[in-house]
């Protein structure tokens, strides 16, 4: 057996795994500290995304697609032709209203015809009665004068006789005259009412040229607005009612960021802060944004069915409110922002 004096040496133990263990600390120390001091001069949330301007086209006429011109997201400028939806139909009525419309001037011509012609009657008619009321005024004077005679026997009854005859035939001529005034000035106004008529028939036929015009121009489909589309939702030869959603163009030229912030961090936020935004797309790259607007109503307000407290189901949640940001120098990043992309969101304090 071996003295204790005999026995060998123990090896010094090895300090790397302190070190490592050391660092580690260290390192997330730093971190923390960072994460800290961070969460306290920043407000930030997650619960953000870009938005763009969505244009919907629709269609404004019933018909068969002719012709598409565009694809699945592709890129669109404003007044591009997009589709063209078959327009024979909508033609041929326009060529029978046009028809319609032209016949429609020849009756405003009959009827102007037919009021001159009135115009013309009522014209005589007056004449008539004027020279009637002259033979009434010769046959009241010979009326009388023979009267006068015929008590100093100067004529025979049968001369009186025939004076009082001309005097009442003349006065029914005179009656009848005047009726026939009334009746040509009646049926002038009827005449003219109904130039009228066909005048205002004519008007509405025409406004319904121009509406059919403009049908036809609604059969040629343009881009209102500069962007990309969305999916297509119709092909060549698919019959499409009115309204029919056609396609869908994100305006890329207006785009922004809706950050839903809780109700606890709005007291360090308000319009003109000017916030740093990364997107999940790239997280190294920072965008600049500015606080435009801070809605007066949390986005629960504005769901379909809001929560209503006095159902006595109440459990308190942490309200969000919605804040629209602007990005600063928008045009440099259109290529890299998508509509609906998330974002993470933090406002310097």
């Amino acid at each position: 057996m071996k003295s204790e004096l005999e026995k060998e040496p123990e090896a010094p133990k090895s300090v790397l795994p302190r070190i490592i263990i050391s660092t580690i600390v260290v390192v997330g120390l730093f971190f923390l500290v960072k994460q800290v001091w961070f969460a306290i001069n920043h407000e930030e949330t997650d619960n953000a995304q870009v938005e763009m301007r969505l244009v919907p086209i629709l269609s404004r006429v019933s018909g068969f697609v002719a012709k598409t011109y565009a694809d699945d997201y592709s890129t669109v400028s404003k007044g591009q032709l997009l589709m063209v939806i078959d327009s024979a139909e909508l033609t041929l009525q326009l060529q029978e209203m046009q028809a319609d419309f032209v016949q429609s001037l020849s009756d405003i011509d009959n009827a102007k015809a037919s009021l001159v012609n009135a115009e013309a009657s009522l014209a005589a008619s007056k004449g008539n009665l004027e020279v009637m009321k002259q033979k009434l005024s010769q046959a009241t004077n010979d009326l009388s004068r023979n009267k006068n005679l015929l008590a100093g026997s100067a004529i025979t009854t049968k001369q009186f006789d025939e004076s009082q005859s001309t005097f009442d035939i003349t006065t029914k001529q005179l009656e009848a005259s005047r009726i026939e005034v009334k009746v040509a000035s009646t049926r002038l106004a009827i005449l003219g009412s109904l130039v009228k008529k066909s005048e205002a028939q004519s008007d509405i036929k025409k406004a319904h040229i121009d509406q059919q015009r403009l049908k036809l121009s609604y059969c040629r489909v343009y881009a209102i607005a500069d962007g990309k589309l969305g999916k297509r939702n119709i092909d060549e030869g698919v019959f499409i009612q009115a309204g029919t959603p056609l396609f869908t163009i994100v305006n890329t030229q207006s785009q922004w960021v809706v950050a839903n912030f809780k109700e606890s961090q709005l007291k360090n936020i308000h319009e003109g802060q000017v916030v740093n935004l990364k997107i999940d797309g790239d997280r190294k790259l920072v965008i600049k944004g500015k606080i435009i607007s801070v809605s007066d109503a949390t986005g629960a307000k504005f769901s379909l069915l809001p929560p209503d407290n006095a159902t006595g189901n109440f459990v308190k949640v942490t309200q969000r409110v919605p804040v629209r940001i602007e990005i600063i120098d928008g045009a440099k990043y259109k290529d890299v922002l998508r509509a609906g992309m998330s974002v993470v969101v933090s406002v310097p304090l």
